[in-house]
C-alpha cells in the first residue's frame, strides 16, 4: 500500500513517501495528492476570472464537476477524444472546446511545474541508503516519467496529433533525499531530543535549478548570546530534515524546517554531506534554521543568535522562521560563524577570503589567500583567473572560495585550509558567460533581483582539508583608486602595517547586505571575531608576526569592484597584476 505526503507550502511542493511510489496513470490520477494539485489549480485559475473555466459550462466548479473532469482526464489516458463520451456520457460537456480543455491540461501541467518540488525519501524499515541509486530511480526519475507520460497521453488524445519537438522538462521533482534515523552521538538529553528528526544521507538534484527566496540579502550580525536556543525550541517531526555539513574539518548538523526546504537542500553544492563514519563522532555545533514564532527575539539586538555550550562542548546556533530571513546568505554565514568561533577556541586563525594554488608555466606554483568582506572582489578576481588561466596557468585549485582557517606547524610555519566545496557568486560581478559555463551543475536564486546568485561546487572536499603553505596574503580593496600612491598591489613592510589595515576592515558595500557607502567591520568579517575579540586579537598578532618571519608577501589587492565602472575590468587588472608579481617574485 502507498503511504505518502504532499504538502505545498508558498511555493513549495513537498512529498514524504515510504514504500512505493505511484506506478500507474490510473493511480497517479485517483491519488489524493493529484486532486489536492488540481483543486488548487481550479482555484487558482478561478480567482484570474480565467476563460479556461469555461469547460466547466456555466463555469459552476463543484465537487461533482471536478469529479467528471478527473474521469475524463482518466479515460483521455488510454482513449482520442471522440471515443470518451461512448464510455462516460457526462465528458461530452469537457469535450465540446477541445482548444480549451488542451489549454486546461497545459495550465495544470505548468502549474505543478511551477513550484520548487522536493522528494523526501524516508524508510525506517528498509535501509533505502544502501541502495541509494535504486532508490533514486524508483522515485524521483518513476515521477517524472510518469506525470510525463500522462500529460503527453491526454494533449496527443484530446488533439488527435503528436508534437513535432519533445522538451523533457523536469516534471517530478527536482530535488530528491534520503533521509533516515540516526543517533547521533550527542551524548545530552537535551539534545538527544534532537535524534528525532531524520538525518539526509543521499541526495538528488536536477540542474540547473532556479529557486526563489522570499529575500535577496542579509542584514544584521551573528550574535554570541548566553542562553542556549535549543533550551526555546521545540522541532515537531515531520517538519524539520537535518543536513550534517562538513564544514573544514569540523561536523556541523543543521536543522532547518520545511519553510526553507528549498534554501536547506541547496546546500549539497556548498558544504559536504557527512557519510556515516562522520556521524559516529560527536557533532562542533548544530544550527537551527526555522525556529517557530518569536522565541529567539529580544535575546539580542538580532535574532540571528549563537550560543557556547561550554559544559557540553558544543555550538549552538539559531535563526527565526520568518520571511526575511528566508535568504542563503544566513544559512551559509551562521553556519560559517560557528566554525569560525570554533577555530578562535582551538587557538587558530579564521579568515574571510579566496585562497587558490595556481601551477604556472614552467612549473612555478603559489599559494594565494585574498582576505576582504562581502563584495571586495574576492571571487570575482579568482574568476578573472579563469579567464586569464589559458595563457598563464596550468592548473588553479580552489582551496577556499569564501571562508577557511590558518594553522600554524610545530615549526610555526601557516597552513591554510577551506570549508566550502562550493561557491555563492553575485551573477552581476561574475565573468560575462561564466555563469552559463557552470549551469549544468547550479542553483541560481532570484535571478530577475539585484544580488541574484548562483551556488555550484567548484573543489574537492580533501582539498579543503590538506593544509596548503601560503606564499601571498592579500587584503581585498574594493574602494580605493590607483595611481602612484596607491598601486593596483601594495606589499606591507611590517606586520604593524598590515595588521591596521587588516583590522580596519574596510569595504564600498556592493548591495549583498542592507549597508551602503563605504563600512568598516573587524578585520572584514562578522561572523565570529567580533565577539570573540580579545581572542582574536592575539590571534592574529602571533599569526601575522609568523606571516613576516615566514616571508610571505602580505599587502593589500585594489580590486575596484565597489567603484562604478570598474566592476570586471578592476578585477581583471588586479589578477593581471598579481600574476605578473608571481611570475617575476621569488
Amino acid at each position: 500500500m502507498q503511504r505518502s505526503t504532499l504538502r505545498i507550502i508558498g511555493n513549495k511542493a513537498v512529498l514524504n513517501i515510504r514504500e512505493r511510489m505511484c506506478e500507474t496513470a490510473e493511480e497517479l490520477l485517483a491519488s489524493d495528492k493529484f486532486r489536492l494539485v488540481l483543486d488548487r489549480c481550479i482555484e487558482n485559475l478561478r480567482t484570474k476570472n480565467s476563460p479556461i473555466l469555461e469547460i466547466f459550462g456555466d463555469r459552476n466548479v463543484d465537487e461533482e464537476s471536478v469529479n467528471n473532469l478527473l474521469k475524463t482526464l482518466l479515460l483521455l489516458v488510454k482513449y482520442e477524444n471522440n471515443v470518451v463520451p461512448h464510455i462516460f456520457d457526462k465528458s461530452a460537456s469537457f469535450l465540446k472546446d477541445l482548444d480549451k480543455l488542451t489549454s486546461f491540461v497545459e495550465y495544470l501541467y505548468d502549474y505543478w511545474r511551477h513550484f520548487d518540488r522536493f522528494i523526501i525519501n524516508d524508510s525506517e524499515g528498509d535501509r533505502l541508503d544502501k541502495r541509494p541509486y535504486r532508490t533514486f530511480n524508483e522515485t524521483i526519475e518513476q515521477l517524472t516519467h510518469l506525470i510525463r507520460t500522462v500529460y503527453r497521453h491526454i494533449q496527443e488524445n484530446i488533439t488527435g496529433s503528436h508534437p513535432n519537438v519533445y522538451r523533457q522538462v523536469p516534471a517530478g521533482a527536482e530535488m530528491a533525499v534520503i533521509s533516515l534515523p540516526k543517533e547521533i552521538a550527542y551524548g545530552v538529553e537535551k539534545y538527544n531530543k534532537l535524534n528525532t528528526i531524520p538525518v539526509i544521507r543521499q541526495m538528488l538534484i536536477y540542474p540547473p535549478l532556479v529557486i526563489q527566496q522570499p529575500m535577496n540579502k542579509r542584514t544584521g550580525h551573528f550574535k554570541l548570546i548566553q542562553k542556549n536556543p535549543l533550551d526555546l525550541i521545540e522541532l515537531t517531526p515531520g517538519e524539520w530534515i537535518c543536513y550534517p555539513a562538513k564544514v573544514g574539518k569540523l561536523l556541523i548538523m543543521v536543522y532547518f524546517h520545511i519553510e526553507f526546504f528549498e534554501l536547506g537542500f541547496s546546500m549539497c553544492n556548498l558544504f559536504e554531506l557527512a557519510n556515516d563514519k562522520d556521524l559516529e563522532k560527536k557533532p562542533d555545533a548544530l544550527f537551527i534554521y526555522g525556529a517557530p514564532g518569536d522565541v529567539l527575539d529580544g535575546l539580542s539586538q538580532y535574532s540571528t543568535v549563537f550560543f557556547d555550550d561550554k559544559e557540553n562542548g558544543i555550538f549552538v546556533g539559531g535563526i527565526p522562521n520568518r520571511p526575511e530571513f528566508g535568504y542563503f546568505g544566513y544559512l551559509k554565514k551562521m553556519i560559517l560563524t560557528l566554525h569560525n568561533s570554533i577555530v578562535m577556541k582551538l587557538g587558530n586563525m579564521p579568515f574571510h577570503g579566496a585562497m587558490i594554488k595556481i601551477l604556472l608555466q614552467g612549473n612555478k606554483q603559489a599559494t594565494i589567500l585574498m582576505m576582504g568582506d562581502t563584495g571586495a572582489g574576492k571571487s570575482e578576481t579568482l574568476e578573472a583567473f579563469r579567464v586569464l588561466g589559458e595563457k598563464h596557468i596550468r592548473e588553479m585549485t580552489i582551496i577556499a572560495d569564501d571562508m577557511g582557517s590558518i594553522e600554524l606547524t610545530k615549526d610555526g610555519c601557516p597552513l591554510g585550509f577551506g570549508t566550502e566545496i562550493g561557491a555563492f557568486l553575485r551573477l552581476d560581478d561574475l565573468q560575462p558567460g561564466y555563469a552559463f559555463g557552470h549551469l549544468d551543475r547550479s542553483i541560481i536564486m532570484n535571478p530577475s533581483q539585484v544580488n541574484a546568485r548562483i551556488v555550484f561546487p567548484v573543489t574537492k572536499f580533501e582539498t579543503l582539508i590538506t593544509g596548503h603553505k601560503i606564499d601571498y596574503i592579500l587584503y581585498a580593496n574594493n574602494y580605493e583608486e590607483i595611481d602612484n600612491e596607491h598601486p593596483v598591489i601594495e606589499k606591507f613592510d611590517t606586520a604593524e602595517w598590515a595588521l591596521d589595515i587588516f583590522r580596519e576592515g574596510a569595504v564600498m558595500s556592493k548591495g549583498t547586505t542592507t549597508s551602503s557607502g563605504l563600512v568598516h567591520s573587524y578585520f572584514a568579517y562578522i561572523f565570529g571575531p567580533p565577539e570573540y575579540k580579545d581572542i582574536h586579537e592575539a590571534i592574529a598578532a602571533r599569526f601575522f608576526s609568523a606571516f613576516f618571519k615566514n616571508k610571505i608577501f602580505v599587502g593589500q589587492m585594489r580590486t575596484r569592484l565597489g567603484i562604478p565602472g570598474y566592476e570586471s575590468s578592476g578585477p581583471r587588472e588586479a589578477a593581471t597584476e598579481l600574476l605578473r608579481i608571481i611570475g617575476v617574485t621569488e
